[in-house]
């Protein structure tokens, strides 16, 4: 069965689908579906630039929880002017930077994943991240995953998708990820949906599929199938 998906992989990959100048692709989804697991692994397979949107409202997110400065609170371009993010590639690893700090894994921790919503749906700090990202495809191939690329910040993307999970599987990815027996697998299935809630009923750029989007539930497929699927679109279209 892995050797069948593997070949399957090979021959999409031989594909040519790169005599166009500049592409951009957009994963968009629910909380814990694997987006960025599928964007880090298209942009690799087709060598295109990568950014997680996720991890730039992470950062932010955790950049002013260490400055004490609270989401209800107006938060100024002085204060925006002072965090800068970068993502990097190297030796296969996705790393993300806060002012020359690798705060890649710091950012996935419990207190982040609780109040990173209330920070991103401030307009101010989704107009920072949004310029920031149109500002990395200027001039270079990019996938981009998170929940109002193909609606907000890419609406002409040339390929969308949009990936949904059931919500305790989604917990359960979480808390495998979150690696802490401490915190329970219905405490984060809870958060989860309000997440959802959160994220689906925000005023600024709600998460919705856009009407032009590959819908796929990742719910029963493994990584390795949905990477397919992903690329058998592209293909086809």
């Amino acid at each position: 069965m892995l050797f069948q998906i593997l070949l399957q992989i090979e021959k999409l990959l031989t594909l040519s689908l790169f005599s166009l100048d500049t592409v951009i692709i957009a994963i968009d989804g629910q909380a814990s579906t694997g987006k960025s697991t599928q964007a880090k692994k298209i942009a690799v397979n087709l060598n295109y630039d990568y950014r997680d949107s996720g991890a730039y409202y992470r950062a932010i997110t955790f950049y002013l929880l260490n400055n004490d400065i609270n989401f209800d609170l107006n938060i100024s371009d002085e204060v925006l002017d002072k965090i800068n993010i970068k993502q990097t590639y190297n030796e296969g690893q996705f790393r993300i930077y806060l002012n020359d700090y690798d705060v890649t894994d710091r950012i996935r921790g419990h207190k982040v994943s609780l109040n990173v919503s209330n920070y991103a749906k401030k307009p101010e700090i989704r107009k920072f991240v949004f310029n920031q990202l149109r500002k990395s495809a200027e001039s270079k191939s990019l996938v981009v995953d998170g929940r109002d690329i193909g609606t907000v910040v890419f609406p002409d993307a040339d390929f969308k998708f949009f990936l949904v999970a059931e919500p305790r599987i989604r917990a359960e990815r979480r808390h495998k990820q979150i690696n802490d027996d401490s915190i329970k697998v219905n405490v984060i299935e809870e958060e989860i949906r309000q997440r959802d809630e959160t994220d689906s009923t925000r005023e600024i750029a709600p998460l919705r599929k856009a009407k032009d989007a590959f819908k796929i539930d990742v719910s029963n497929l493994t990584i390795e199938e949905v990477f397919i699927k992903i690329l058998q679109k592209i293909k086809s279209d």
